[in-house]
């Protein structure tokens, strides 16, 4: 016996529905996920009070989308809102990513760098030169907001990353916190001060004055120790950097000047060849290492140092041994300058 095909109209109806249904989908898709007409990286602002609509129309207008339709839909599918802000839209992003990056406030960005040993005076123009931040870095006149009356030692040095268009007075004040938290976090561990250190200013300067001798973090431990042996023999410092720092008037930089021994006479509180003890307050802005360097210095007997020339610094016991040290970098300071 010879079955019959049955035959299925049910089945070709479904095939005849869905088909059209699916174009659709995919035309959706497309239109939402993977059309884009940016054609090169763009930036796009978005201010505070902006509406969904406003916005819209706008990027319709600049042609970073199709259709202010599809991206309304898109931002009511993201949750309806968006945050304000200077947004980095990317080569061929479509409406959907776009919506995205509006409504979780995927904003432009960019890495503020602090070195260690900067000025107040040294970092504040080194934010006026950065072109993604705005506004001075002075405030006006009768603010009286901690950011307005910054001293050395009271910016921590870091890597900070802010939206673009942030403020510089915005990122003093960020570094200003964080140098406050570190404070708060090395105050409560520490147990006693190295002799004769008796406050957080104490530490902070003398980490300041380290951190311009030596950019080598194994070295500060050591050179933090010539320094509080000398205090606690009652020697002066004679700190090149303090000296520096009051002859440019709290800059911290002599513009490649030489120091000149005429220049270790100035009168100056800052001046530790001519007066005892540390000077009154910071004359940088410090790190970790600074920091950690004075509060566990090495354990060692050196009152002298002097640079090798390569970088480092060679210690000594005597003064003896000191000066042989010194007419040693003397003349390598002298090849070095004939070549």
């Amino acid at each position: 016996m010879v079955r019959r095909k049955r035959f299925f109209p049910n089945r070709i109806l479904l095939q005849i529905c869905v088909a059209p249904v699916a174009i659709v989908l995919c035309a959706l898709v497309f239109l939402f996920c993977v059309y884009s007409p940016v054609r090169e990286p763009v930036v796009f602002n978005v201010s505070r009070g902006d509406t969904v609509t406003g916005v819209a129309a706008r990027l319709e207008k600049d042609n970073i989308i199709d259709s202010a339709y599809v991206f309304k839909f898109a931002v009511r599918m993201h949750g309806g809102k968006i945050q304000s802000g200077q947004y980095d839209i990317p080569e061929s992003a479509s409406a959907w990513r776009v919506a995205k990056m509006l409504s979780s406030g995927d904003i432009a960005s960019v890495n503020i760098v602090i070195p260690e040993g900067l000025t107040i005076k040294q970092i504040k123009n080194l934010l006026l030169q950065s072109s993604e931040l705005v506004g001075g870095v002075e405030c006006e006149l009768g603010n009286v907001a901690p950011v307005c009356s910054l001293n050395d030692g009271q910016i921590f040095p870091d890597t900070y990353r802010v939206a673009k268009g942030t403020s510089r007075l915005a990122v003093l004040e960020l570094a200003r916190k964080k140098m406050v938290a570190v404070e708060g976090s090395l105050k409560r561990s520490m147990r006693r001060l190295p002799k004769p250190l008796k406050d957080w200013n104490d530490v902070i300067t003398l980490a300041s004055i380290v951190q311009k001798e030596t950019p080598k973090m194994k070295e500060m431990p050591i050179v933090a120790s010539v320094y509080l042996n000398r205090l606690n023999k009652g020697m002066r410092l004679q700190a090149d950097p303090t000296v520096v720092y009051a002859l440019t008037d709290k800059l911290g930089d002599m513009q490649g000047q030489p120091l000149l021994r005429g220049h270790l006479k100035i009168d100056s509180p800052y001046n530790t060849y001519k007066n005892n003890g540390l000077p009154p307050a910071p004359i940088a802005n410090v790190g970790q290492g600074a920091i950690a360097a004075v509060l566990k210095p090495a354990d060692t007997s050196f009152l002298f140092f002097v640079a090798d020339g390569r970088g480092g610094h060679r210690f000594s016991r005597d003064y003896e041994t000191h000066q042989k040290n010194h007419a040693d970098w003397r003349a390598i300071k002298s090849e070095k300058n004939k070549k």
